[in-house]
């Protein structure tokens, strides 16, 4: 497509002290090949030269604009400051975390998709995380898949492959459907939120090929998800809100044992591994309490019998291994040596 007949694409990006990395980022936008489209940075506040980088590039480009918070806000609010930014005109939304960057091809290769289809509300592609390409589990083959096909089939069981962010494109209708478009009462997951509920009307794309690099480091938020596992509260959340749209009544409550099974199980072993950590205790009850799933005391009881069996059946299993290796050694000593 040519700049004159290339649809408008928003291109976000919500940043707090994003010095260290934030004119990498914008370079990025900057050296798209697709041409038609504008840039909003929201200013969170900062307290390092966030604002002055992003002003400074906003001065040399027209397309740029910079919009500073009065106040300072947490990242998910942030986010849907930016999203309620977007222009009246626009068609697509891009967001690009102000650590990450965009290849080349990026935005061109995600529009000309979305333009080649337009039931496909939400476009994923590839990414290099550090040095690991993520977000892979889709046949090659797979360009365009039914929305509620690919839901179904991530509450199933199968690979999580929505990305994250910077790795997706959405239409901007939809985007202007929600409001606020991420939901905020559970941020660590509020973008795959908001994909279920897309793909509710809408097709999901996916490009073959790593279109966008999302660093790794040690983030406040992140290292309090992996120290209180999150991950396996968001799941169950998730499966609560969406399971009910997207599967049959007898696949969701399977889906629902086999993961209150697996978090009990979890919960377990947390009470030989943590038993003083108030704050992982207190996060995990209050949370499934307030799911209408709250453990009970004989559940728990129940998980802590099976976690200190597991362990005590480490060297059992072990055991068992090494006699099933010799029979098998064995067994084959005892074959015709003519048939070997």
């Amino acid at each position: 497509m040519s700049g004159s007949a290339q649809p408008l694409v928003s291109v976000l990006t919500p940043v707090y002290n994003g010095e260290k990395y934030l004119v990498e980022c914008i370079e990025s936008v900057l050296g798209q090949t697709f041409e038609n489209w504008e840039y909003l940075i929201v200013n969170n506040c900062s307290t390092d030269s966030t604002r002055e980088i992003a002003e400074k590039y906003a001065s040399r480009d027209p397309r740029i604009r910079v919009h500073n918070n009065e106040v300072f806000v947490k990242a998910i609010p942030n986010h849907n400051i930016a999203f309620r930014l977007i222009s009246p005109d626009c068609k697509y939304v891009k967001v690009v975390h102000a650590d990450d960057w965009l290849y080349p091809e990026c935005i061109a290769r995600m529009v000309a998709l979305a333009e080649a289809h337009p039931s496909v509300g939400v476009v994923g592609s590839y990414s290099l995380e550090g040095d690991h390409v993520v977000w892979d589990g889709l046949p090659y083959s797979s360009a365009v898949v039914s929305g509620r096909d690919i839901c179904r089939w991530y509450l199933r069981g199968g690979p999580y492959i929505f990305g994250s962010p910077t790795s997706v494109l959405y239409r901007a209708d939809l985007v202007r459907s929600r409001d606020p478009f991420y939901r905020e009462q559970y941020p660590l997951w509020a973008d795959l939120d908001a994909c279920l509920d897309l793909l509710r009307e809408s097709d999901f794309g996916f490009i073959h090929q790593v279109l966008s690099y999302t660093r790794r480091h040690d983030e406040a938020a992140s290292s309090v998800a992996r120290r209180l596992n999150t991950y396996i509260f968001g799941q169950l959340e998730i499966l609560k809100r969406y399971g009910p749209v997207y599967l049959e009544p007898s696949e969701y409550q399977e889906r629902l044992r086999i993961h209150l099974r697996e978090y009990h199980r979890f919960l377990g072993q947390g009470l030989f591994k943590r038993p003083g950590d108030r704050e992982f205790w207190r996060y995990h009850t209050a949370g499934l309490r307030e799911l209408g799933v709250p453990i009970t005391r004989a559940a728990l009881v129940r998980a802590t019998i099976g976690a200190a069996l597991e362990v005590v059946g480490y060297p059992l299993r072990a055991v068992r291994k090494v006699l099933a290796g010799s029979k098998g050694t064995s067994l084959r000593g005892l074959q015709n040596p003519m048939t070997r």
